[in-house]
């Protein structure tokens, strides 16, 4: 049986000098919790990635994004779940990032990003964003 495939948006949100990235912590008891992520849900039915993207940045870590581009898009099957992603760096910001449903959030050196546990679905884009902003 094919596994429907899930459409995921992700902000990869960037300091004003673009050397920390904003990470929070999945809650242990959902899929692949406890590992570190970008914040980001699902796209909903009639919504565009860049729309979803918006809307969860405002409810998981409350900021409002004034500017994105588009960063990475992949697709990454685990045995359970199929997904497709679309990441995007978050340039520009009001607000002021942190869990706000509860998860740990934290601004991370790009250099650092490794030393934190990531799924395996975000090594591409791991991958890319040293490729861009260096680390």
């Amino acid at each position: 049986m094919t596994k429907k495939r899930v459409w995921i948006a992700a902000g990869i949100i960037l300091n004003s000098t673009q050397d920390h990235i904003f990470i929070t912590r999945r809650d242990a008891n959902a899929h692949q919790g406890g590992l570190w992520e970008f914040a980001g849900g699902k796209v909903e039915t009639n919504e565009t990635a860049e729309l979803a993207v918006i809307r969860e940045l405002k409810e998981e870590v409350g900021i409002e994004v004034t500017t994105l581009e588009p960063l990475i898009s992949l697709a990454h099957d685990y045995p359970d779940k199929a997904l497709q992603f679309d990441f995007f760096a978050i340039t520009a910001f009001t607000g002021e990032a942190r869990g706000n449903e509860g998860q740990a959030g934290l601004w991370v050196a790009i250099s650092d990003l490794n030393d934190y546990p990531f799924p395996e679905a975000n090594m591409a884009v791991l991958a890319k964003i040293t490729e861009i902003y260096g680390g």
